[in-house]
């Protein structure tokens, strides 16, 4: 089921939200059975088949996070853990990478072995990263409730299952306990509307429209078209801007939905485009993602414990294993290596600058760093999105000027005449014309220069602390709300799948 789709919105979001907390004046257990049982219907909405590997996912974590919990032995806590961990991964390795794997290996082999077609069950990487945190947190002594239900919610939460956010057990299972929950607030039901429709804004009425612009030049490239520098530079950029809208949009709707329930998910995303350096594009992008790659990854590698090059070498595997996480396929390895590389480059930069006496708090300097990180940014997209190696270097050759530079011929008599001289006009197949340059100089201000989602949210609650303005701005914020939700349900006739579902 998604988000930004009819059943959702008028039926099952209400449904699940009024009996929630209704069954919550009963029982409390009782009301987050409830929402456990309706976060598994939704996930079942898209396949049913797949539901019983998500109950057997969360009963084998669950008992071996018991089992390793109980324990008192440190040689049999590490057992059970390796054992547990290697059967999750074992999992999301046959669903998301046997034929890759595969590939490689008829490859090497000149063999022909085949597995069948596989179809990847939706939101795998997700619970399944999820309940690797909860098995390490166990591990670590971190862990301080094994209520079953709660579990089951906990990895379950409808939220989040699908696309994230990668949630820690310590985190949620307390407000899973605290009776507040239970009880309808006007300020959450309020303050959730208000970042739910915000995401949907972004996916219905940014993303969706931008991404028309993009996927004629990646496809075009896919099937050996040379993109011009026009097109390819349209493409890349709206592609940027399609996946930061539609995965930001999904994160605010995920963040604001389970606030009507009076549960906090941690953030995802924050002004990730502003960032002024690949390391700062880390802390704001997929938030939770790159904590769980720090925490359970990067860190237990060494970090950055052992020297420098050996903080490189961490460095590279982290990124290298995190683009592989995204999809199976050579393409997200050179996007994950790429990253890997830019941190490097970063972290050496660090060290040099401080050295020279550098000051980057200057103006000039952050817009300078700003484009030159949101550039590197955009050439990891391009192969991120690209399917195959091939039309990835076509659309960056194209945006370097290689493939030629053919402008729409309506443009010719409004351009100098020297600039005119300098260019080819004709008929650019690819580029979506102005309205593309609308939508993506729009959307990039936006990125830019407006404010996010939780600076939004962090507005409206101090605005709360001015008991004469308050009437006025509330009315005001609910308008435009109610604007922005209305324009989004009534686009809502094409109606798409979030990207972050594929991987």
């Amino acid at each position: 089921m998604l988000f930004n789709s009819y059943e959702f919105l008028l039926a099952y979001l209400p449904l699940t939200f009024a009996l929630f907390f209704l069954l919550a004046r009963l029982d409390e257990h009782v009301a987050a059975a409830w929402l456990a049982l309706a976060s598994i219907f939704f996930y079942g909405w898209w396949n049913p088949v797949y539901v019983p590997l998500l109950v057997g996912s969360i009963v084998f974590n669950f008992a071996f996070g018991r089992a390793i919990g109980e324990s008192a032995a440190p040689q049999r806590r590490r057992r059970l853990l390796a054992l547990a961990v290697t059967g999750d991964l074992g999992l999301l390795g046959y669903f998301k990478y046997a034929n890759f794997f595969l590939d490689i290996a008829n490859a090497v082999a000149g063999a022909h072995w085949d597995v069948g077609r596989i179809v990847l069950p939706l939101g795998i990487s997700f619970f399944t990263f999820t309940q690797i945190a909860f098995l390490v947190d166990t591990y670590r002594g971190e862990v301080k409730e094994y209520r079953f239900v709660h579990y089951a919610l906990f990895v379950t939460y409808f939220p989040h299952l699908i696309a994230g956010p990668v949630l820690h057990h310590k985190e949620m299972m307390p407000q899973f306990a605290h009776a507040a929950t239970y009880r309808i607030s006007a300020e959450n039901v309020a303050l959730g509307l208000s970042i739910f429709t915000i995401g949907l804004v972004k996916k219905v009425l940014f993303a969706d429209n931008v991404a028309v612009y993009a996927s004629p030049v990646f496809a075009a490239a896919a099937h050996g078209d040379a993109p011009t520098l026009l097109e390819a530079w349209s493409g890349a950029l709206a592609y940027a801007l399609q996946l930061y809208f539609d995965f930001s949009g999904y994160s605010d709707m995920a963040i604001g939905g389970s606030r009507l329930f009076g549960i906090v998910l941690p953030l995802n995303f924050d002004s990730p485009y502003k960032a002024t350096s690949i390391v700062d594009f880390w802390r704001r992008w997929h938030m939770t993602l790159s904590r769980f790659l720090r925490d359970y990854l990067y860190v237990p590698l060494g970090g950055n414990r052992h020297g420098t090059a050996r903080r490189h070498v961490n460095l590279m595997t982290t990124m290298l294993l995190g683009g592989l996480w995204h999809g199976a396929g050579w393409t997200f390895v050179v996007w994950g290596g790429l990253h890997g590389t830019y941190l490097v480059i970063n972290h050496g930069w660090e060290v040099l600058r401080t050295r020279l006496g550098c000051d980057g708090r200057a103006r000039s300097w952050r817009i300078a760093a700003r484009a030159l990180t949101f550039l590197a940014v955009l050439v990891g997209w391009v192969f991120f999105r690209a399917e195959s190696f091939g039309a990835a270097f076509r659309i960056l050759e194209g945006m370097a000027g290689l493939n030629g530079i053919v402008l729409p011929a309506a443009w010719q008599a409004a351009l100098p005449a020297a600039l005119a001289d300098a260019v080819a006009f004709g008929t650019p197949e690819h580029f979506g014309g102005l309205g593309a340059l609308a939508w993506i100089a729009g959307l990039l201000a936006i990125a830019f220069l407006a404010p996010n989602s939780q600076e939004i949210a962090a507005g409206l609650a101090r605005d709360g602390a001015d008991d004469v303005r308050r009437p006025r701005l509330g009315f005001a914020w609910g308008v435009a709300c109610a604007l922005g939700a209305a324009a989004a349900i009534a686009s809502m006739n094409r109606v798409s799948e979030f990207l972050y579902f594929q991987f």
